[in-house]
Parts: C-alpha cells; structure tokens; sequence
C-alpha cells in the first residue's frame, strides 16, 4: 500500500469520467471482486465480520488505530489530518454493532492523553496545526465524540471550549463542513446546545443557503446543513430541494464523485444520510439508496477494509464512511438503530429519521 496523494485521487477521477475500468493494481490494492460486489444476494454479515477483522488490525499497542494495518500507509482524509480520528470511528462503529474492541482502557486512555489542561483536546500526530482553529474544532469534536463512544468522560470538562468560536462570530471563518460539529459535541457531553450559539449558526447558514437548499454548492457541506438540524432536533430549511438536487447529481454507476476527489471522499455517505433523513422513504430515495449501496460495497477491498473509491487502498476513514453508508441503506445485520445516545455516533449513521435527539 502507499498514501493516497491528490495525483492518486486526480488519477481516479480522470479515468472514472473516461469510463475506463480502474487497475486496481496501480494504487497496490487488491479490491473485493468477489461474491458481495457482482451478487445480488448480498452477505452483509460476512461484510460486517471482514470489516470488524480490518478494524482489529489496525488497533496498535499504544491503544489508538493506524489509518490501515500497512506502517507505510500514513492515511487520508481524516486520518491523514489527526491520530483521533481513527480511533474515535472504530468506537462509533462498534457501539450499535455490539462489538466488544480489544484493550477498551488502553484506548480511553490514549484519547484522553490528547487533552490539554484548559480542555482542548490536540492531535498528536498528523497535518492538522493543533493551535489552528479548525484543529482545535475537529480535534476537541473528536476527542468527546471518541470518548463517550468508548463509555468515558473527558478527564477535564471541555464544555467551554467552543465558547471561543462565538467570541466576535469566529465560527464564520470556519468551513462549511464544520457546521454540525457544535452540536454533536453538546450532545457528546450530554448537555444542552447553548441557544445563543444556535441561533447565531442558523443565521449564518440560512444567509448563505442557495435556493436548491445546497450549502457551498457541494454535497457535503450540504450534510453538514442537515446534519445540524437534525441535531437540534427542527426540521431542515429548504429540504425537499435538497432532496430533489441529491437525486439529481447521483451518478450511473451509483456514487456522487462529482468535484475534486480529494473533496468528494465522503459523498456517498452524505448523500445517503440527506436521503434517509429527509427523503420520507420515497421510492425514488429508496432506488437511490439502493445504487449507493453497491457503490460503497464496491469499495471493499480483500483486507476486509474499504477504500475511499473503488481500488484505493483501505483506510479508517473510508471503513466509517463506507461502511456507515451500508448501515444506513439496511444491508448490515443486527445494528442497533435504537441506541439512547444515537446522535452522539460520529456523523449520524445510526440516527432514525423523524427521532427529535435533542432540543434546544
């Protein structure tokens, strides 16, 4: 296996929209050709049991997660930018799974080594600058999201850490993708999303939200849009043109790679996340949801783990997002989709739609 670099993704994008069938062999990996790609009868419990097999692999002495089993692999995405991230997705996938992982208080323990004493929590590797905003946002996300995924606490209550991010309006200089992450990290800790803060972040998205309801003119920011509003437990602005733009933009083979590949790793999930929760179980969202789902499966690799598109290497932000997009279409059996702290999951996967999480 090697990194996955944007000359890779380019690479990708450049023969997909040729229509040319993608060498695996050129990214070092070998994919999953087998029966859960071309079947119609789709194992989803063999396809949870090699993911659980790639998931343990990756777990390291210290108790963190490498982004793959491979020490030169260093990662992509969410894994390239923070050690957290790995082992905060395989608590949030493992918890409705029922999947007891190895050495629990080894990794409470190493996701509490990254808090510093005034509660931000810090990656200790990866590209992320731990004093940048957006670092302490995704890492501080991260660290209560990992934790109460892994049945723990903070050792330091990092409840007014994001007060800094309303201090003169910050959060406006933050990416869109970022909109969610305020009241996921409330509900991680359990305690009520500040009215202040949202209503200030309704403003700010519903100043900026085009009329077909996109965020940024991209799928993903978009997810982040709903996701937010499903936290904070009001119904989504604009949802039905979301919904009839995600449908639109899906693509033949079932995914929605549409802009730069680096940007659109995640798209899938978001999609079938915007479709699941606002779509009303339509037909038209039920035949989408369905294409999606063989877009992700073909995305798993021999390892048991997925890559972030068809023949990339396996890594752990692909497996949550990947494999989260399979819970979320049914095919993975015996999930839990009726956890009390549902929403605290990572980005949603197991959140039911029309359920109120939280209020404000």
């Amino acid at each position: 296996m090697k990194t996955i670099s944007r000359r890779d993704m380019l690479q990708w994008a450049l023969v997909a929209a040729a229509g040319v069938p993608l060498e695996a062999s050129a990214f070092g990996v070998t994919p999953f050709v087998g029966e859960l790609a071309t079947s119609s009868a789709l194992d989803g419990r063999k396809v949870k049991n090699t993911t659980f097999q790639f998931i343990e692999n990756c777990a390291r002495q210290d108790g963190g997660y490498s982004p793959s089993p491979d020490p030169r692999y260093k990662g992509s995405s969410d894994t390239a930018e923070s050690d957290l991230a790995a082992a905060t997705y395989a608590a949030t996938l493992a918890k409705p799974e029922g999947r007891t992982l190895l050495d629990r208080e080894n990794s409470v323990e190493f996701i509490q080594r990254h808090q510093q004493p005034d509660g931000v929590f810090v990656n200790h590797a990866g590209e992320l600058d731990p004093k940048s905003d957006l670092a302490i946002l995704y890492n501080t996300v991260q660290g209560a999201v990992g934790l109460r995924a892994w049945g723990a606490k903070p050792q330091v209550n990092p409840v007014h850490v994001l007060d800094r991010f309303f201090e003169n309006h910050a959060f406006t200089k933050l990416p869109w993708y970022t909109v969610s992450f305020f009241p996921l990290f409330y509900a991680a800790l359990g305690v009520r999303f500040p009215h202040g803060y949202s209503m200030a972040l309704q403003r700010h998205i519903l100043n900026h939200q085009a009329a077909d309801g996109y965020l940024g003119d991209h799928v993903a920011s978009t997810f982040h849009l709903v996701h937010f509003y499903r936290l904070i437990g009001r119904p989504t602005p604009k949802a039905n043109a979301i919904v009839r733009r995600v449908l639109r933009d899906q693509r033949p083979d079932g995914g929605w790679q549409l802009k730069d590949p680096a940007w659109d790793v995640h798209a899938c999930f978001d999609a079938v996340f915007i479709l699941r929760q606002l779509g009303g179980n339509s037909a038209a969202c039920r035949a989408a949801i369905d294409k999606a789902a063989r877009w992700a499966l073909r995305c798993q690799n021999a390892d048991g783990g997925f890559g972030h598109y068809p023949g990339l290497p396996s890594d752990m932000d692909a497996v949550y997002f990947q494999f989260g997009t399979l819970i979320q279409t049914g095919l993975i059996p015996g999930t839990n989709f009726h956890l009390p702290d549902a929403e605290t999951l990572s980005w949603g996967h197991v959140m039911q739609p029309g359920t109120i999480y939280r209020t404000i």
